[in-house]
């Protein structure tokens, strides 16, 4: 059987999907416009928007939402309020005055950034689980999901090809890996995913993992940047300081059997020290973990041992 592939730009970054199946095409569509409805529910950077509703009406009213949209504000929220936990989903006013990664990118003044940070606590999002609505406590308040919606909608995408019938295939989603069933080009049935090298040109690998059905997602600081005043600023936040998080990892790449949970906790994680990182990932079970640091150092956690070439 041949495989059948498509890509596709949204959510600002390219998407591309594999499948092997007899009639490709039409689920390739079908997964197309699964694509377009997650991307005008979980945006929020589309006014018309699911999540732009909730956050336009921040200190007015609780929103009603559809149910994944409400699944996914209530993990956000529980791994918001973990204990050291970075990840934060209110982050949003934050993300929307640095800009980073947009062509409109600025370095904001301090007393901006003051009353940015006072908007953000994850605590201040009242949840109706009977109705399914949500509400932001304060004006100004704005939930941004985009540590979390890549992967969720990965794994909503394979539950859906899983269905109708598809015995393998691959998502990527900028970065954010999620495969199906065996890769049967691969002698081993074994699926190969680069990790790209934080230095070097897009496409440079700087470790390449074996994988069966898992996820594998990266979080690096050299994604998108904005260079001010001879400085580098990266666009992974630090919600107690208001800037990018200052760490000495380069990149932190994530596996597991579930893409959410890859998101979830290289969100979590990164800001912290690379010894915190990798104890955290040896005591936490279902996942796996690859650092690389800013000074090129390698370092993964027992789990991947002969799965790293």
């Amino acid at each position: 059987m041949q495989v059948s592939s498509r890509r596709i730009r949204l959510m600002g970054t390219p998407i591309d999907i594999q499948i092997w199946h007899e009639e490709s095409e039409p689920i390739l569509d079908q997964v197309e416009e699964l694509l377009y409805l997650y991307k005008d529910r979980f945006s929020a950077n589309d006014l018309t928007s699911e999540l732009m509703e909730v956050n336009l009406n921040a200190g007015v009213q609780p929103v009603p939402v559809a149910p994944d949209l409400y699944e996914l504000i209530e993990l956000g929220k529980e791994h918001s309020c973990a204990p050291d936990s970075h990840l934060n989903i209110t982050i949003g006013p934050l993300v929307q005055t640095w800009r980073i990664g947009f062509s409109d990118a600025k370095v904001p003044d301090q007393e901006t950034i003051v009353k940015k940070l006072a908007l953000i606590n994850p605590q201040d999002i009242e949840l109706f689980p009977d109705e399914q609505m949500v509400y932001l406590k304060k004006e100004g308040m704005a939930i941004d999901l985009g540590a979390l919606a890549k992967g969720y909608i990965a794994d909503k995408i394979m539950d859906h090809l899983k269905r109708i019938g598809v015995t393998a295939g691959l998502i990527n989603l900028g970065g954010n890996v999620l495969t199906m069933g065996k890769a049967t080009h691969n002698d081993d049935g074994l699926w190969r995913i680069g990790i790209q090298h934080p230095k070097r040109a897009r496409g440079t690998n700087a470790v390449i993992i074996k994988i069966g059905e898992e996820s594998v997602v990266t979080s690096g600081i050299y994604e998108r940047t904005l260079e001010f005043e001879g400085q580098t600023y990266h666009h992974i936040f630090d919600s107690e300081t208001g800037y990018p998080v200052a760490t000495d990892v380069a990149s932190l790449t994530i596996v597991s059997k579930k893409s959410i949970d890859g998101e979830i906790w290289t969100t979590r994680l990164f800001g912290c020290s690379v010894l915190d990182i990798y104890n955290t990932v040896v005591a936490q079970e279902g996942i796996e973990a690859i650092i690389i640091t800013k000074e090129d150092q390698l370092i993964y956690t027992p789990g991947l041992a002969g799965k790293i070439q």
